[in-house]
């Protein structure tokens, strides 16, 4: 598979998917997984597993619940584990971009997993990381 045809997912358009408490963006991410990403292979870390795992239980969801989810998630997207390389790549990233450590660490996961698009609400959308990973809003416009 080439480059583009690897998006990687940030956390928060998983919690979108799961939780309708807000409708537009649950729907927005709902038509990303169910219509844009079809026949695309999605990429997410470890790191995005635990903060979803996190986040749903400041929802309420019972373990059973996420753990249910995180099974679901498993399905449709290749979980890629962090090395310390990873963690270097993210120093640099956090140093050039100005990225939240947590931000830069996702960053560097998707850039080592050759990902062309990180999908992701709370970064700068538009911006090109290394000249080849873009950040895109689908929840903006």
């Amino acid at each position: 598979m080439t480059g583009s045809d690897r998006n990687f997912i940030d956390t928060n358009i998983f919690v979108y998917a799961h939780l309708d408490n807000e409708l537009e963006k649950h729907v927005k991410a709902k038509f990303l997984f169910e219509d844009i990403l079809i026949g695309k292979k999605v990429v997410i870390s470890v790191q995005v597993v635990n903060e979803f795992y996190s986040a749903m239980s400041r929802y309420k969801y019972s373990h059973g619940e996420i753990v249910k989810f995180v099974n679901e998630i498993s399905i449709k997207a290749n979980i890629r584990n962090i090395s310390f390389e990873t963690s270097k790549k993210a120093f640099y990233i956090r140093d050039k971009y100005h990225y939240s450590w947590w931000d830069s660490l996702i960053l560097a996961s998707a850039l080592e997993n050759d990902c062309e698009i990180i999908y992701s609400e709370d970064m700068q959308a538009g911006q090109i990381i290394e000249n080849t990973l873009k950040i895109v809003n689908p929840f903006a416009g």
